[in-house]
């Protein structure tokens, strides 16, 4: 996630000003994350602890009810917690999403957007943090709210260990 973080920077930051950077970027990162891209999701907004992600509503994500399905849900609001936090990781951390819950509030339907907003955390320590995606329909109305718990810390080389700590002075 480290190497993913300065890729997802650099890309957002190049790429979201421009026609069609949005759309450029949310397919790279489809190709990041193959089954995160699978949902078509279009990145509106982004920054350190912050992110907007649209889905619009289409025959690919719709469940038999004719909505759209609990898990492109999930996905979406995995998707919006995650990229809010990478983009707030230094190169020297990474976080991995360890539990993921979801209240599913009313039926989704039309365009929906997932939005998580936080103060990034301290990476430089392993620790473990609870970040809220809310995900709303177009008049507005909450659909789903998510839970995701990541755990976030230092890339094992930019841990010393004490065998090795010596060697490198």
């Amino acid at each position: 996630m480290a190497a993913a973080g300065a890729a997802v920077r650099r890309n957002w930051d190049r790429l979201s000003g421009i026609p069609g950077g949005r759309r450029l970027f949310s397919w790279l990162v489809g190709r990041m994350a193959p089954y995160s891209g699978s949902i078509g999701a279009t990145v509106l907004e982004l920054g350190p602890g912050r992110s907007r992600v649209e889905l619009r509503d289409r025959r690919a994500v719709r469940n038999h009810l004719r909505s759209v399905h609990a898990v492109a849900l999930l996905n979406l609001a995995e998707l919006s917690s995650g990229l809010a936090l990478t983009y707030a990781m230094p190169a020297t951390s990474r976080g991995i999403l360890t539990a993921l819950s979801m209240e599913y509030v009313k039926k989704a339907r039309g365009r929906l957007v997932a939005s998580c907003d936080f103060d990034p955390p301290d990476a430089s320590v392993h620790s473990e943090h609870k970040l809220f995606s809310t995900i709303r329909d177009e008049r507005g109305d909450v659909v789903a709210r998510a839970t995701a718990r990541w755990l976030v810390g230092p890339t094992p080389e930019t841990v010393a260990s004490p065998a090795t700590a010596g060697a490198r002075t």
